[in-house]
């Protein structure tokens, strides 16, 4: 998995609360067990019309917000279904740090078995940031060591919350796997002692 040490990049705002993951990622786009190729359904009810152009109002079709790689959202994001899915989609998509008030649980611990942050702030904290990605593009610096996001000009400075383990998890670039076979030896050594 991709190490995510520092992140600079353009944000998004996607200003709704209870984002489910049928909303992320439609149950119809389900049916493949690859972690890539789900970025092209990421919010599709949302992003295409019914006959599948491009919505032009939807935030993530305006051509200011191409390549954004920071989303902002609102409180309970990733809620509904456990699906893996979304991650994957929100990965697959370019995204590697989202914010938000608070994260349905599930949600929040398969975005670091993907490689992405979960990001909780204030609610005052996200209304700010939501308002200056709108009024001007937005370039964020999240610092996974220093646990600190700000804007690009220096302006805004704010610290998030991540345990040890998620912070190591991220830093070190470690999945459920990689950190089973860091353990090989014991392992092996424990299977010999009661082989």
């Amino acid at each position: 998995m991709e190490a995510l040490v520092r992140h600079t990049g353009l944000a998004v705002a996607i200003d709704r609360a209870n984002i489910d993951t049928d909303q992320i990622i439609p149950k119809q786009f389900l049916k493949r067990v690859e972690r890539s190729g789900f970025g092209q359904y990421l919010f599709f009810d949302w992003r295409y019309l019914p006959d599948h152009t491009p919505n032009p109002s939807f935030i993530l079709n305006q051509e200011n917000y191409r390549g954004a790689s920071v989303l902002i959202a609102g409180p309970n994001f990733g809620c509904g279904s456990s699906r893996e899915h979304a991650p994957w989609a929100l990965r697959d998509y370019g995204f590697r740090v989202i914010i938000a008030p608070s994260f349905a649980d599930i949600f929040f611990h398969n975005c670091f078995k993907n490689g992405m942050l979960p990001l909780v702030l204030s609610p005052n904290q996200v209304s700010a940031l939501t308002d200056r990605s709108r009024q001007h593009n937005l370039t964020l610096v999240v610092d996974v060591k220093a646990l600190t996001v700000e804007d690009a000009e220096g302006t805004i400075t704010y610290r998030f919350p991540l345990s040890s383990y998620e912070q190591e998890t991220l830093l070190l670039g470690l999945d459920d796997i990689a950190r089973t076979l860091a353990q090989e030896q014991a392992i092996l050594a424990y299977e010999r002692q009661h082989g």
